[in-house]
């Protein structure tokens, strides 16, 4: 029998209730304590969602011997800080989207990591769901035939003010927050790392892009094109167009449990039918794995790096109006 893994939440963010269903519907995880600033919160916090253990600090879960695994759902620019810090305490981490914000801080992270010799993983659940995993096959096995393009898109209106989304010390920006979607799924299609990137933004009041266009050319003539924002209507999507046919995937990202994608050659339309679990549970499992039998998690801390650097460049170009080689 596989012992049950303790977690532990660090902070109250709202995302944290896309794992907590995860976390107390599986058998290898448990649920055990959460963290916040304060003990007031943290408490409120446990008796919403049957938490048996509250934190007053983060640095108070850090030190909780019982927890195994970390989820770090802090804002982008404390990723960094409490992921080392968290894995210096001997604990391993799922951390969340971002990864960082500096390539330094991903360096950091990962010295970290192998120093300590915890798992540590970037928390993309759309990168272990069924509709991602059969897009790859469909892809890889050639019947688009030569990838040419890769269009995405992920959109949607921001209108809470004062939302740490629009402030730029934490990290943010729509290319960050939403961005960073369609430029993992363009690398994870092609395989490889971009070449050159070209960026353009809509910055707003609060100093960051509420608007991002980018551009990525790949070796083999593959070219990818994406659009964030928080000024427009939801709108998630990606498109593969390969020489021989294309590929449709409307929900891309956060996909349901009965989700559809469209395969186009010529005129004709095939509707291909994916089914899947519940959406963060994938990247739940992939943790246990990678705990529990030493199992490479299928988002690779290369993989994390990479990402940061094309949005980094993206963000460079956008900036200085130049076209950013890596």
């Amino acid at each position: 029998m596989e012992k049950q893994l303790n977690w532990g939440l660090l902070s109250t963010a709202r995302i944290n209730q896309a794992l907590i269903r995860p976390l107390t519907t599986s058998k290898r995880t448990r649920l055990l304590a959460v963290a916040s600033r304060s003990l007031s919160s943290a408490e409120a916090y446990a008796r919403e969602w049957k938490i048996p253990r509250a934190h007053g600090s983060y640095e108070a879960l850090l030190a909780d011997p019982e927890i195994d695994v970390i989820y770090n759902s802090l804002p982008n620019h404390l990723h960094a800080e409490w992921t080392i810090k968290a894995l210096q305490a001997g604990k391993h981490v799922l951390c969340e989207k971002p990864f960082a914000l500096t390539l330094a801080d991903v360096d950091a992270m990962t010295r970290a990591a192998q120093e300590s010799g915890k798992v540590l993983a970037e928390a993309f659940m759309y990168r272990h769901h069924a509709l991602t995993l059969k897009v790859k096959e469909i892809v890889d096995s050639g019947a688009l035939g030569k990838i040419q393009l890769i269009k995405g898109a992920f959109t949607f209106t921001l209108n809470r003010e004062g939302d740490i989304r629009l402030n730029k010390e934490m990290g943010g920006g729509s290319v960050w927050d939403v961005g960073c979607y369609p430029i993992s799924y363009a690398r994870m299609i092609v395989g490889t790392e971009p070449l050159e990137v070209f960026g353009w933004q809509a910055t707003g009041e609060s100093g960051v892009d509420e608007s991002f266009y980018g551009q990525m050319k790949f070796a083999g003539g593959i070219h990818a094109q994406f659009d964030s924002g928080f000024k427009s209507p939801f709108r998630t999507l990606i498109e593969i167009v390969g020489t021989e046919a294309s590929l449709t995937i409307p929900s891309p990202f956060k996909p349901d449990r009965n989700a559809e994608i469209l395969l186009m050659r010529g005129d004709k339309a095939e509707k291909i039918k994916i089914k899947g679990g519940m959406l963060y549970m994938g990247e739940v499992d992939d943790m246990c794995d990678a705990i529990q039998h030493s199992k490479a998690p299928r988002v690779s801390l290369a993989d994390s790096r990479a990402n940061i650097a094309a949005i980094l460049a993206l963000v460079e170009s956008a900036q200085t109006g130049k076209t950013i080689s890596l």
